[in-house]
């Protein structure tokens, strides 16, 4: 009887088991979740009471490691963040045979107490560094300032937007650099389409020359072959007879003619 009033579902379970095995992973669920808004109220409430301090420049050399190393002494650095160096500067440097190491513009450090990072920024700001003597940074000078109202989350979404003005920067040069790609192999195309023309064009030319040639050679050899040459009578010129002596009239008669021209 027990066994036909019990239903088994899909797995094999009864539908009380099922039941009980919902109602447990709710109630986790529910535990979980008191759990994580009692933390994060309790970030919150610690992230109230933290401290941000902005470096406006980094010296050269320092990192990171050595930036906590100097600064943990005042008191407790929870985060810090270096934001890099424009990468057009370091290629300048290196050029000009500056430093090659990988260096910083600006930084965040984030103090556990405000008290702490007002104090810390109060005391340093226009001092020297100091420390070790052998340090590249010995006698550079602390440019430090508190950031009043300021929270990490501020920097994050700084950040963000940050990278995502730069990644629209970036996408925006590449579709234009596209776009002049494909301009320039649209070109060239035609170009090459057009000298391929040509050479079709000039050796159409060549072609139609030879022929021409063949062509008027033929018809010059026939009209030579059938070209009658007509001849016409003529009278031969009278050849001056340069050995004849003409006869001369005597000077007794010239001198007659010349007595009557005068008398008359």
């Amino acid at each position: 009887m027990a066994e036909e009033d019990e239903t088994l579902n899909e797995n094999g379970l009864s539908t009380d088991a099922s039941e009980l095995n919902t109602n447990v992973e709710d109630d986790e669920e529910k535990i979980a979740k008191e759990k994580r808004k009692k933390r994060l109220l309790k970030e919150k409430e610690a992230s109230g009471k933290r401290g941000v301090c902005y470096l406006s420049r980094v010296p050269p050399h320092m990192d990171h490691v050595k930036l906590r190393h100097i600064l943990s002494q005042y008191g407790e650095i929870l985060r810090i963040y270096l934001a890099p160096e424009d990468p057009t500067a370091k290629v300048h440097r290196k050029r000009i045979g500056g430093n090659r190491g990988h260096e910083y513009s600006e930084g965040w450090v984030e103090f556990a107490k405000k008290s702490v990072a007002k104090r810390v920024a109060n005391m340093l700001n226009g001092e020297q560094i100091g420390g070790k003597r052998r340090s590249s940074f010995y006698y550079d000078l602390w440019n430090i300032k508190y950031l009043r109202k300021f929270k990490w989350d501020n920097l994050t979404e700084e950040i963000a937007y940050k990278n995502a003005v730069r990644e629209q920067k970036l996408g925006l040069e590449i579709s234009a650099a596209k776009r002049e790609r494909d301009f320039y192999l649209s070109k060239v195309d035609q170009s090459r389409a057009l000298a391929s023309i040509r050479e079709r064009e000039k050796k159409k030319k060549k072609v139609a020359e030879q022929d021409s040639d063949c062509k008027g050679g033929g018809e010059v050899e026939n009209q030579e072959e059938v070209k009658v040459v007509r001849r016409f009578p003529q009278t031969r010129p009278i050849a001056d007879n340069t050995n004849r002596k003409e006869p001369r009239l005597s000077k007794e008669v010239l001198a007659g003619v010349c007595r009557l021209h005068f008398d008359t």
